[in-house]
């Protein structure tokens, strides 16, 4: 018994073949030109750096003068020289203004006039008394061999002890005159108003011709001459109480200014308020100072600046760390995986600001973590691709 005989099959087969080869070719096709395509997203690459713990202002801050005296004359008087203008620098010591003291003068003129008197006076006596007590000598000589009585000896030296009271009563006059003189000064220093330091005019109330009288107690009155001694700033502000035990005196701090932006400004803790601010409907505080280091004569620093300041209080140096947006709630982080595919991390932290954070365990040098977690779409099992690499600083 015979078959049929269908000829060669060969060509048929290699035709299946070479469809189900196009057909996958097509299908994988497809699904790459149809496949979603990977999420930008920013990239840091975990390294090694310094991470600082630090404590801020709950509130503005102001900058203030180390020092700053508001002075008024120490007596009443009318303005009839003013010396200064606002904004002029003095030195320690200058005149800045005085008030009306004619009077006080012409009395320093007289006592000066009555020392003068009082020094002649004291040299015609003393000189009378010198003579007279040569001449109790000479007496007293004479009396010793017998060429006088007692009596004429006794008014010879009587006269000389009257001389003498008389010499010394005239020296008494010329302290008194000293004094006299002293006084008048004294009164005129309390008419003139002198700069304790150096510094510059702030503010002046009054004019030439008004009157200027001090503040008695009790009683506020506008200062006449504001000055401040602009070499030497400092910056007050409040800290939460809760941070309070967290200061010392001398810790290092960064300053920042409303009025100067994008700068920095290097400072030190010189006092912290041993006690803590109850103010109504406000948040208890500790008041702390904050002064400028090494300040450039060009800085046109101004008093009253609001500022913040930021005080350091612990320091970790070269520790693995990562930027603190890049932590989720839970300590978690998305790594950059194999393939581009994101994964969930937990890490280990240490020291957190808000700007980096140590990781302790969890990730290793070089590893790259994602910066834009704000981005739709980003988690974990997700295909990105890097957008920009952000190596530490």
């Amino acid at each position: 018994m015979t078959f049929p005989q269908f000829g060669n099959s060969r060509p048929l087969i290699k035709r299946i073949a070479i469809a189900a080869v196009l057909g996958i070719a097509l299908v994988a096709a497809f699904a790459y030109f149809t496949r979603s395509k990977p999420l930008p997203v920013v990239l840091h690459s975990v390294a090694r750096g310094d991470v600082e713990a630090s404590v801020s202002n709950t509130r503005a801050g102001t900058v203030k003068a180390c020092r700053r005296a508001k002075m008024s004359p120490t007596a009443g008087g009318q303005i009839t020289k003013l010396l200064v203008k606002k904004g002029e620098h003095v030195t320690k010591g200058q005149v800045l203004l005085e008030l009306w003291n004619d009077d006080l003068r012409a009395q320093e003129m007289l006592a000066q006039e009555q020392l003068k008197t009082s020094k002649t006076r004291v040299q015609e006596v003393c000189t009378m008394y010198e003579a007279a007590q040569r001449e109790a000598q000479r007496s007293q000589e004479l009396r010793d061999k017998g060429f006088i009585s007692a009596q004429v000896l006794d008014r010879a030296v009587s006269e000389a002890t009257s001389r003498k009271a008389s010499c010394e009563a005239a020296r008494g006059d010329i302290e008194q005159s000293k004094t006299r003189i002293a006084l008048a000064r004294a009164g005129l220093a309390r008419m003139v108003l002198r700069a304790p330091f150096d510094g510059v005019v702030a503010d002046i109330s009054g004019e030439l011709g008004e009157y200027s009288t001090p503040s008695p107690p009790g009683i506020l009155t506008l200062p006449a001459i504001d000055l401040i001694d602009d070499r030497c700033m400092y910056v007050s502000a409040p800290i939460d109480e809760v941070d309070a035990s967290k200061l010392k005196v001398g810790q290092r701090s960064r300053i920042t200014l409303d009025a100067i932006k994008g700068r920095n400004f290097i400072g030190k803790v010189r006092r912290i308020a041993p006690y803590v601010l109850d103010l109504e409907k406000q948040a208890r505080t500790v008041e702390v100072e904050v002064e400028f280091s090494a300040l450039a004569k060009n800085e046109n620093l101004l008093v009253g600046y609001s500022a913040d300041v930021e005080i350091i209080h612990d320091t970790r140096a070269n520790v693995l760390r990562i930027p603190a947006q890049t932590l989720m709630e839970g300590n978690r982080v998305l790594l950059f995986g194999s393939g581009g595919v994101l994964e969930e991390r937990t890490v280990t932290t240490g020291l957190t600001n808000w700007e980096y954070a140590e990781v302790s365990a969890g990730l290793e040098e070089g590893d790259l973590v994602v910066l834009s977690l704000d981005r739709a779409g980003v988690k974990a099992g997700v295909r990105v691709e890097a957008e920009q690499a952000a190596p530490a600083k």
